[in-house]
Order: C-alpha cells, then structure tokens, then sequence
C-alpha cells in the first residue's frame, strides 16, 4: 500500500519502518526536519509538507504526541483532510482524548477514518509484536487489512474510534500506576531497611509485578533508562485517563492519584522515561 506516516517521534519511527520492512511504499513527514534519515535509507519518501505526504496516500496515519497536534495536522487549512485523495483512509495511531477521535470522525466521516492506538514499545513496532486497536466501522477495519496484518498479529477490532481511544487510555494507565506502585515499594523497603541488590531478589522475578512494569525494572530502581515514553507524555496520558472518568462520573482515584504523580515528575524531568518517577521518592527520602 502506499502509506503516509505523519510524526516521527520513537513510536512513529517504528511504525514507519515496520511497514517499509513489509514491502510497503512508505512517505514519512515530520514538524522538525533530520529525523527521517535513515527511514530515507531504507526506501521512504521524505515529504516537505503535510498536503505532499497525504496527497498520494491509500492510507495517512498520524502519530504524534498530543491532542492539538493531532487536531493541527489532520484539520488545519493544509492539513490531512484538505489533502488525502477521495476515497483514501485517515488513521489516528495517537494516545488521545476520545473527545478528539469523535471529532475526527465527524470531520473525516466513518467510512474514511479509523482510530488505531498502539500497545507496546517501539522495538515491539519494529518487531510485529504490538498490539494494535482498530476502532472503525467494519468496512474500514477490512480496507485496512493489508496494512495492519502486516504490523502485527495482534489487531484488536473495536466498534468505534471512542471505544479504542478509551481502551488505549485504560491500558496505559495500568502501567502508569504500576510504575508508581513499584517505584512507591521500593521507597518503602529501603526506608525499612531493604538494600537494593535484596529489592532485585524480592521482585525482580516475582509474579505480583507485571511483565510490562518489569520491563522497566532497573529503570524504576535506579530512576536511569533510556527514553521512550516520556514522564511529560505518561502525564499527558495519566491526565486524559482521569478527565474521561470525571467526564463519565467514574469515581477513578487511582487515576487522579496517577495523574499528580507524572505532573510532579514530568516538572522535574519532563523529557526522562516514565521510570524516572522513583526519583521523586529519592527527592522525598533526601528531604
């Protein structure tokens, strides 16, 4: 398929190379300039602008960092919609409010768009392990077969833009507060006298951490990883969570509770990853 990948931010690299990696005809464009290099290397078009990169698309999928950009790129004057051919598919890949994935498809009409966030790190991207979760009417869900089959085995359908949307949000914030919860046991233990080498004893392998947080495990003991999802945007992610429960009267504390937790982080580090918020315990421990 020829597929235009509107952000190149970690996860939009990803899912860039995955699809050229699957013999796709790939057009990539990115707000800053530089990031395309190597997806140039690897057989992508880059594109100077949004209109050249829908503009011969079958499909054009954003993925970017937040809800105005997302809103920005699709809507603007010369944005996806003013651009992609008749008949071609707009697909949001982005964590975002379902407010705005209604908007979306208001404005692109059902069956022309779909929402697709993203279950799983970028190396899950590149690999074909991610989960995907497609919310569009059905015909659309099948159109877009030959792109998402090629992403991963793992597509979960779902009947609407809202519902995948909220879905998204509900599973990040099992993570988000699960790093919490763990970055909170290890204060606890080494205020009780715990060392860490005991720490990677205790939990490392234990059950009661999930497979997803203990990915994250060292990151969480040492408040050092690399980078791919950012306390600013695990904020972003925990503050949409807790304004679609307060929006539905869902009486969520846990997910305010979440939310306050990244903001203070992301003040703190807004560019390091989500296992940087242990060091707000190290902060408390130091004060």
């Amino acid at each position: 398929m020829d597929i235009a990948v509107l952000g190149l931010g970690r996860m939009g690299h990803a899912l860039a190379q995955r699809l050229l990696d699957e013999g796709h005809h790939v057009v990539v464009w990115n707000r800053s300039p530089g990031r395309a290099g190597d997806l140039v290397g690897a057989g992508a078009r880059e594109a100077q602008s949004i209109a050249d990169a829908a503009g011969a698309a079958e499909v054009a999928v954003t993925i970017l960092a937040d809800d105005d950009a997302v809103q920005h790129v699709a809507l603007g004057d010369s944005g996806v919609r003013a651009a992609l051919p008749d008949g071609a598919l707009y697909v949001d890949a982005s964590t975002v409010a379902p407010t705005t994935s209604d908007a979306l498809l208001e404005a692109f009409g059902s069956d022309r768009f779909a929402s697709m966030p993203v279950l799983g790190a970028p190396s899950a991207v590149e690999a074909g392990k991610a989960t995907y979760l497609v919310g569009a009417a059905p015909h659309v869900v099948d159109r877009l077969q030959p792109m998402t089959k090629s992403l991963s085995e793992k597509v979960l359908a779902l009947p609407s833009p809202h519902v995948a949307a909220s879905a998204k949000l509900a599973s990040n914030l099992v993570l988000l507060s699960g790093v919490v919860a763990l970055a909170e046991a290890f204060a606890i233990a080494r205020a009780g006298g715990m060392s860490d080498d005991q720490l990677r004893t205790l939990l490392a392998e234990n059950p009661v951490v999930s497979p997803a947080v203990r990915l994250r495990f060292e990151g969480i003991l040492t408040g050092e990883q690399d980078t791919w999802w950012s306390t600013a945007l695990g904020a972003k992610d925990a503050r949409l969570a807790a304004e679609l429960a307060a929006a539905e009267g869902v009486d969520a504390p846990l997910a305010f509770a979440t939310r306050d937790r990244y903001r203070a982080a992301a003040e703190r580090d807004p560019d390091a990853d989500i296992a940087a918020i242990t060091r707000l315990y190290s902060a408390s421990r130091a004060g």
